[in-house]
């Protein structure tokens, strides 16, 4: 099974140029028609994300499956994309973006703590800046954990649309105490630290979960960081309704118990933590199916489930 990250990107620098040209210059409503023909040419040249795409949406049961669920699947992708460049551009009143549980969120940062945001590929991510942008000033701390070099077109195209973006950035491809004390630097001034959850990079640390009744393998690192520095969790979706509309959610995740002392109670509580994650990423997935960008095959054989941590 070939690994997400050796996927190639998909377009190219100059139509990936031309399309942010036409959605800031044109609109938005040009802009959608133009992803019909370019979902169509994904759908026919990206066969293992067809194929991801087709037994995702046969998995969660979507009310659309088959070539035609499939074409729908990548044009909410591609309309997310759009999206993210209005976004960035700060042209989100083009976009009707509500905020649900945002409560949560403050009551998590008025602890004095920082908070880690827990976000995953299910819809766009990068709703959470339109709520940043807005938000008093006391909460508008925000660092996003990511890999810059990982769809490095993509990123330099939305850098070079908002180049304050990389002052935002906390490189992922850094040793992880590295990561862990530019993360606790930035919670301990009581700002947030986001990370997305649900995708294993190829070495680091893992541990097996129930998702949609099968085995899957998600990553360690972000609740590890969170148990280690002693910081609330906040979950948060940006899912696209459709229309131009997005639900941005947050939510808490509370630790299953009390901290353990015991190493292997840590371990088994950390495990704990981490499904609770996928059960509510398991949720939502439900209920939003084609707001699911990860385009592979997303769960283990069967004979590979184990409860131990996986360090590959």
């Amino acid at each position: 099974m070939t690994h997400w990250r050796e996927r190639p990107e998909g377009g190219s620098r100059f139509w990936l140029a031309l399309i942010r040209w036409i959605i800031l210059n044109v609109g938005r409503g040009f802009a959608r028609c133009g992803m019909f023909p370019t979902t169509l040419y994904f759908f026919l040249v990206r066969g293992p994300e067809r194929r991801a795409s087709r037994e995702w949406l046969r998995q969660v049961d979507a009310p659309r499956q088959g070539w035609l669920g499939v074409l729908v699947h990548i044009y909410t992708f591609a309309i997310t994309i759009v999206d993210r460049v209005l976004l960035l551009a700060g042209r989100e009143d083009e976009l009707d973006v509500r905020a649900e549980g945002v409560e949560v969120l403050h009551r998590a940062l008025d602890q004095g703590k920082g908070c880690m945001l827990l976000g995953s590929h299910l819809g766009s991510f990068e709703a959470i800046r339109v709520f940043n942008r807005r938000a008093p000033s006391q909460y508008r701390t925000l660092k996003v954990v990511m890999d810059r070099d990982q769809n490095s077109l993509m990123t330099q195209a939305m850098e070079e649309l908002s180049p304050e973006i990389r002052q935002t950035v906390i490189d992922a491809r850094q040793p992880g105490p590295a990561i862990v004390l530019e993360a606790g630097g930035v919670m301990e001034e009581g700002g947030m630290v986001a990370m997305l959850a649900d995708r294993c990079r190829g070495s680091e640390t893992s541990m097996d979960v129930e998702f949609l009744g099968r085995p899957a393998r998600l990553p360690a690192a972000p609740l590890a960081i969170a148990d280690m520095l002693d910081v609330p969790v906040t979950l948060v979706f940006g899912l696209y309704e459709g229309r131009g509309r997005y639900r941005l959610i947050f939510e808490p995740l509370p630790r299953p118990a009390a901290r353990s002392d015991n190493r292997r109670e840590r371990r088994r509580q950390l495990k704990q933590w981490i499904q609770a994650y996928a059960d509510r990423l398991e949720y939502y997935a439900r209920q939003y199916p084609y707001n699911w960008f990860n385009f592979y095959d997303f769960w283990l054989p069967d004979t590979a489930a184990s409860d131990d941590v996986r360090e590959r």
